[in-house]
């Protein structure tokens, strides 16, 4: 898609998550993934929520999903049972549509209880698909990619704050030295404090 009316478009980190569901089996649910806070089936969970979350953020339908922290005990965890892999890939699908919206990116907007200007929760958005897809990647031992431009809004996004205080509690640790002409995903992994080397035991 190129629609300059758009800031960015999520579908190729959508998709590329979506990709890897088929490899993802169940009884990898409980292995370890780079999030240290995460096994596969606590991520598979996040981005279940997530992309409700981000939907309803682009919709700016507010509601619990928008105005409650999702570590609040009162959203309850997002269910694995039954047909997961075809409700998440609905989700990224309605994900990537509603911020294809241009109305998604004016204004102000919420998720998860934060509150940001629409174009830069977008962009938030589209950093969640691309690290947590490569978190799901490499706890279940796929191939992943990325395009230069969800590559490199990621960068630009992360390069916005280094400082470990000012991360703590969003999930990223400091910057993992990486060397300049690393691939562009490497250096997004590198800047979520992630290390691009991490590989499933």
């Amino acid at each position: 898609m190129n629609d300059s009316s758009i800031p960015l478009d999520l579908g190729p980190a959508a998709d590329g998550v979506a990709g890897l569901l088929d490899g993802v089996p169940e009884e990898r649910f409980g292995a370890r993934t780079p999030c240290p806070d995460y096994r596969v089936d606590d991520l598979l969970r996040h981005l279940l929520g997530l992309t409700l979350a981000f939907r309803a953020a682009a919709r700016k339908e507010f509601g619990p999903l928008t105005d409650v922290s999702p570590t609040d005990p009162a959203m309850p965890a997002p269910s694995l049972e039954g047909d997961w892999r075809g409700r998440l890939r609905r989700q990224l699908d309605e994900l990537a549509a509603a911020w294809r919206e241009p109305a998604a990116w004016r204004g102000d907007t919420r998720a998860g209880g934060v509150g940001l200007p629409a174009e830069v929760m977008g962009r938030v958005a589209l950093n969640e698909l691309l690290l947590h897809g490569w978190d799901l990647a490499r706890a279940t031992g796929q191939p992943y990619g990325a395009d230069d431009a969800t590559a490199a809004a990621s960068i630009a996004l992360l390069s916005q704050e280094t400082d470990p205080a000012a991360r703590a509690g969003t999930g990223f640790g400091p910057p993992v030295p990486i060397a300049d002409d690393a691939p562009p995903l490497d250096r997004a992994v590198a800047l979520s404090g992630r290390d691009p080397g991490w590989a499933a035991a």
